[in-house]
């Protein structure tokens, strides 16, 4: 009987403490009513604000969205593609053309006989050849640069959900790290090869600026001057005529295939050097990436190990648990 007048008494004094905040809500309105008695009867008409349009432009979440998405893009191996597009297709297609251009010259003045030049038509078609399998190569491996650019940023691994690395993909990472190192060099070979070319055009170009302007107190006529090609190893010595002298040699360089021909091989220079300052670009990148693997299965290897030690404590205190429960 005792615990049950307790437990009577205890729901009693519930109620009166129930009844004593009700009254003290209530006391509290009619107060709020008697000071402003507009209020009783004043209703709230919200005003629509622009959130409550239903645009899709304005839904919740699509700002953080676009902050999200634009967060996953590797800059640097974006820019880095860039270039290197860039590079390639000023090289390959201003070298195609310019190789074109020069055996042009060749054929109609330096050169008359055409088994003299035969070889060199071969070896630039070959080149010409060759540029196409450069501009396709570089093609797939920079989309391939960019893609690895992509999966190993952070910013993506995170729209992705957890991060898992396998000794697969740092293997892979790594061997990129090496083939574009090898693709650097052969393209600082490519580069010093291209300015080859731009000389032998800048010698026969202020070769005819002299006789476009000879000196006043020179004693060599005009018709003196001459450019010799053959000294530079492109065609034999026994090619006829091989040297083009006085206005001759001006009549050349006034052409527009002495014209265009030196400033593509110009500009075929400059997309082989832009082309090896994105692949070096690219060797940073791709190295920053490697160590980031790296780390990242350290860390991934710890926090497996963590989380092992965890489960084993957790199970431990159920264990634990459980007996103490038995024993009670």
């Amino acid at each position: 009987m005792k615990p049950a007048m307790e437990t009577a008494a205890e729901e009693n004094t519930e109620q009166s403490q129930e009844r004593k905040v009700n009254s003290r809500a209530e006391m509290e309105i009619g107060r709020y009513h008697w000071m402003y008695p507009g209020s009783k009867n004043h209703q709230y008409h919200p005003v629509p604000t622009l959130g409550d349009r239903a645009s899709p432009l304005s839904s919740p979440g699509c700002f953080e969205c676009c902050i999200k998405c634009l967060g996953g893009v590797p800059y640097a191996s974006l820019v880095a593609t860039i270039l290197c597009f860039s590079g390639v297709a000023l090289f390959c297609g201003c070298g195609h053309v310019a190789l074109a251009g020069t055996v042009a010259i060749l054929e109609q003045h330096f050169s008359t006989n055409t088994s003299d030049h035969a070889l060199l038509s071969e070896v630039i078609q070959l080149m010409q050849y060759v540029i196409y399998g450069i501009a396709s190569f570089f093609f797939l491996y920079g989309i391939i640069l960019l893609a690895e650019g992509f999966y190993t940023t952070s910013a993506v691994k995170e729209l992705h959900g957890e991060f898992k690395t396998t000794a697969c993909g740092r293997c892979i990472s790594g061997m990129f790290v090496f083939l574009t190192y090898v693709l650097g060099v052969a393209w600082l070979g490519v580069f010093g090869f291209s300015a080859v070319p731009v000389f032998m055009f800048y010698n026969i170009w202020s070769t005819c600026e002299v006789i476009k302007s000879p000196p006043t107190n020179g004693t060599t006529g005009v018709e003196q001057i001459c450019v010799d090609v053959r000294q530079y190893g492109i065609i034999p010595w026994n090619a006829f005529p091989g040297k083009i002298c006085g206005s001759a040699l001006e009549n050349i360089c006034n052409t527009n295939e002495f014209y265009m021909s030196y400033h593509l091989f110009i500009v075929a220079c400059a997309g082989a050097g832009a082309t090896v300052i994105a692949l070096i670009h690219f060797l940073m990148i791709l190295s920053s990436n490697w160590a980031y693997l790296k780390d990242a299965s350290k860390m991934q290897a710890y926090q497996d190990i963590k989380a092992k030690e965890e489960q084993e404590l957790q199970d431990i205190q159920s264990r634990s648990k459980e007996q103490l429960n038995s024993y009670t």
